[in-house]
């Protein structure tokens, strides 16, 4: 893997590239009049349809003269900002970040980390017509080195992300619900470029921390009712959350970073930015060695990243970007616990210690007897579990300016994965030919090779700004059981490998998946106050499968359809900072293509061919309205929704003669979402802030289910599972450009893992604690202490599946969150 990711990585530095660059794009027409800076920039940002992050102190009392004609972006801002004793910090295609101006020759060019301590961490979605918000890197460069910035994004209202270890990079236990929806239920982009569904053993694209290293991420945007109608999924019904890469520097620099903490945990970071070569290319090439040591049982996640960004303009009105990422990890599992195993064993009970036990345990499993003490049970627990991931994520994107109001771009991406979960399992023996241990690995291994284009078109037309795009992607999945054997008496020397050699042969399948998405839409600046959106998106997704080796083989496609995705927005502004927005959006999600989950996961070829052509895919229906504020020293946002969520999917057993006894997926009714979400920032002195969020939720399901064959489950009513009804946030920050501290606390109300309701998992609270010190622009250190209080609670839900009841608390699916952990950070940039 290394000679692969490094050969890559020198081909990948040769080729032409790159990003984006904001001076290339159309003209726009500004008509700013003159006035003080801060309200100029703010409306310099909704006229060019962008969020600008800037230091509001750094321009008080401040005036410009004004702006008005045609002019690209970059051009009309750099003249706006203009001896205002600003500068442009960061930029991307939907986000400015400006900073003040630096004092001494010393601080010129450092734009890796912008420490103005007057930066926002979040904006609320200022001159957009739907609930958004957008998170900037300098969040996310506080938290604790190599954490998720899902993690981040549990500040946002709405949104509860959980995991089971501290940095919420353990994939197979991290789980973000959002009115409702859950982590599948969402579409996730880097860049513009589709991550797919992001759920554990994904068919269809990778978590965006195999996808990125955290230290590269730019701002991060959530779209809690629906994202951009452009957005490349298939699986948005319940929000997008939009990611992006920063860009090389313009000037020369290295960037070192080593951090250390709690259960042997390390991570060592190295980026080089080659600053502005001969011929106007910038090349950033990033590195980094990750070892998180579990806080319960025994193992390890260790993963070995590369990352690679290259823009090149090409002559003055094209430029190209170059992308790729290279990551392999191996990650030891967590085990699935239940509320009547913590009881039984405690909130540290985890994997088998010793493979001799894990022997003898798997003797009793099959032949019976008492298991040695403390189990209960001798499969209360199993020896060890995991996988291995190996991705290559790479895009091509050109931005192209066609004439002073037309411009657009294109953007080829690759995605290829390797990957292997594995069980021990102690039900099958390994045979005597084979190393006649009575456990076996068990595996699920699975390869993705996942290619696609993304083209957009802009067009600027007086009030009007008329935008279109398509998406297709070309998706080949093939996914295997197999079970190996082990060598009896002999520990494993690397569990976490991909075995070879199997002793037998469960599946093996392949699926094929063509996605195709148009859409077209319009904005149009009806007056200096209101504007108003419209647009529609076709998809068509269509899935073949085809069972290579099966003991019951599945064969035959699928279509999910729909070519009239409306959206309508309107946004109008008050004077003084104020806006209200409303919107509404259809969405559809695509079939699951896949063994483990979608309809192809029936248990036979008559179950599937009892679905395919009733099956219906899953819709939403969100409507949302909102109020905004926003000066100096606040935001405000308040958003009410209502989202109907219909032609739910769950897989049941049916025992229709037709079929005979089969688990199939079938439509089994809606869900309606009503709730309010309300945020607020404020910079009550100098370098202090408080931020704050709270969203009530109210999403249940609208009927009961009714299993064909079977009995009515009366669901009806209930609350969704995993999804509590409140969820607050409270930040308090200081940060005077040398000295930073945070103190953060999150609350989620009481969740439900059995659909029946009679499950519950009590409410949780839990704080943590970030602070730094940054003696220089050279060297800066931070502390990072989560879960504050120790606090012992259920973070994770349905890891297992969910169930329809478990009023005893038997069914093993939670995942326990970590106990308290610090980590301590040193940065050095030159």
């Amino acid at each position: 893997m290394l000679r692969l990711m490094t050969t890559t990585a020198i081909v990948a530095a040769a080729m032409p590239a790159a990003a984006y660059a904001q001076e290339q794009q159309a003209r726009i027409q500004f008509e700013i009049k003159a006035g003080d800076t801060a309200t100029a920039i703010n409306q310099f940002a909704d006229q060019a349809g962008v969020h600008v992050v800037f230091p509001y102190d750094a321009v008080a009392g401040r005036r410009v003269a004004g702006l008005r004609g045609s002019f690209m972006r970059g051009e009309a801002l750099r003249r706006l900002i203009a001896g205002q004793g600003l500068i442009i910090a960061s930029e991307t295609q939907g986000m400015i970040s400006l900073k003040a101006a630096p004092h001494t020759p010393s601080d010129i060019g450092n734009d890796v980390a912008d420490n103005s301590p007057q930066m926002e961490i979040v904006v609320l979605g200022q001159g957009e017509s739907r609930q958004v918000q957008t998170v900037a890197p300098k969040a996310m460069r506080k938290a604790t080195a190599g954490s998720s910035p899902l993690r981040s994004l549990s500040r946002l209202p709405g949104v509860n992300f959980d995991s089971s270890d501290a940095r919420g990079t353990y994939e197979a236990a991290t789980q973000l619900s959002i009115r409702g929806f859950l982590s599948d239920q969402i579409g996730y982009t880097l860049d513009g470029v589709p991550l797919g569904n992001m759920q554990y053993r994904n068919n269809n694209g990778l978590s965006i921390n195999r996808a990125l290293l955290t230290e590269n991420n730019g701002p991060a945007t959530l779209s809690q009712g629906s994202g951009a109608l452009g957005t490349a999924s298939t699986s948005n019904i319940g929000g997008t959350v939009d990611f992006s890469s920063i860009d090389p520097t313009r000037d020369f620099g290295v960037d070192l970073e080593q951090s250390y903490g709690s259960e042997d945990s390390w991570r060592s970071f190295v980026r080089l930015n080659s600053g502005d070569l001969s011929w106007g290319g910038r090349l950033a090439v990033s590195y980094a060695h990750d070892r998180q040591g579990k806080w319960r049982g025994w193992g390890k996640q260790e993963q070995d990243q590369i990352n690679i960004k290259y823009v090149q303009p090409i002559g003055d009105s094209v430029t190209s970007t170059s992308y790729l990422n290279l990551i392999d990890r191996r990650e030891d599992d967590y085990n699935d616990v239940s509320l009547a195993k913590l009881n039984t064993y405690g909130w540290d009970f985890d994997n088998i210690p010793t493979f001799a036990l894990a022997e003898e345990l798997a003797l009793i499993v099959q032949n019976g007897g008492t298991p040695p003490a403390p189990y209960v049970n001798a499969d209360d627990s199993v020896y060890q579990g995991g996988g291995v991931r190996r991705d290559l994520l790479g895009y091509q994107k050109l931005e192209y300016v066609l004439s002073s109001r037309l411009s657009g771009f294109i953007t080829g991406y690759i995605h290829l994965d390797k990957g292997i979960g594995t069980w021990a399992n102690p039900y099958t023996p390994t045979p005597a030919a084979f190393g006649g241990s009575p456990v076996s690995v068990s595996t699920l291994r699975y390869d993705i090779d996942r290619k696609g284009v993304i083209s957009r078109l802009k067009l600027e037309a007086g009030d009007h700004r008329i935008e279109g795009g398509i998406w297709y992607e070309h998706n080949v999945f093939n996914q295997g059981s197999y079970l190996y054997g082990l060598e009896a008496g002999v520990t494993p020397t690397q569990f976490q490998r991909f075995y070879d050699n199997p002793f037998q042969t469960t599946f093996r399948n392949r699926y094929v998946t063509n996605t195709v998405q148009l859409d077209i839409g319009n904005t149009w600046q009806a007056t200096s106050r209101l504007r108003l959106n419209a647009g529609v998106k076709g998809v068509v997704s269509t899935n073949k499968a085809h069972s290579i080796v099966s003991t019951k083989p599945i064969n035959g496609s699928i279509e999910a359809k729909n070519w009239f995705l409306p959206t309508a927005g309107i946004l109008y502004k008050l004077d003084g900072g104020s806006e209200f927005f409303a919107g509404y959006t259809r969405n559809m999600a695509a079939f699951v293509a896949s063994t483990s989950s979608g309809p192809f996961s029936s248990s036979s070829q008559a179950g599937f061919d009892y679905i395919r052509n009733d099956l219906k895919p899953e819709m939403t229906n969100t409507f949302e309205a909102g109020y905004r504020f926003r000066d100096s020293d606040l935001q405000l946002s308040l958003t009410g929704y209502y989202v109907k969520f219909s032609n739910r999917l769950l897989a049941s057993s049916i025992s229709a003669t037709v079929v005979g006894n089969q688990n199939v997926l079938q439509n089994v009714g809606s869900v309606s979402s009503r709730g309010v979400e309300a945020a607020a920032n404020w910079r009550f002195a100098p370098f202090w802030s408080l931020y704050g969020s709270w969203a009530y939720n109210d999403a249940t399901y609208d009927d009961d289910v009714q299993p064909l064959g079977g009995a009515v489950v009366p669901t009806k009513g209930k609350q969704v599972v995993a999804s509590p009804k409140h969820v607050g946030n409270v930040e308090l920050s200081y940060d005077d450009s040398k000295l930073w501290g945070q103190v953060t606390a999150h609350y989620r109300s009481t969740r439900y893992y059995s659909y029946l309701n009679d499950a519950p998992l009590p409410g949780a609270v839990n704080v943590n604690l970030s602070a730094g010190y940054r003696f220089s622009r050279m060297l800066d250190v931070q502390l990072n202490v989560m879960n504050l209080f120790d606090k012992r609670y259920i973070a994770s839900t349905g890891t297992a599946g969910f169930v329809t009841s478990d009023p005893n608390g038997t069914y093993t699916t939670l995942q326990s969150a970590a106990p308290r952990q610090v980590f301590g950070t040193v940065r050095i940039h030159f």
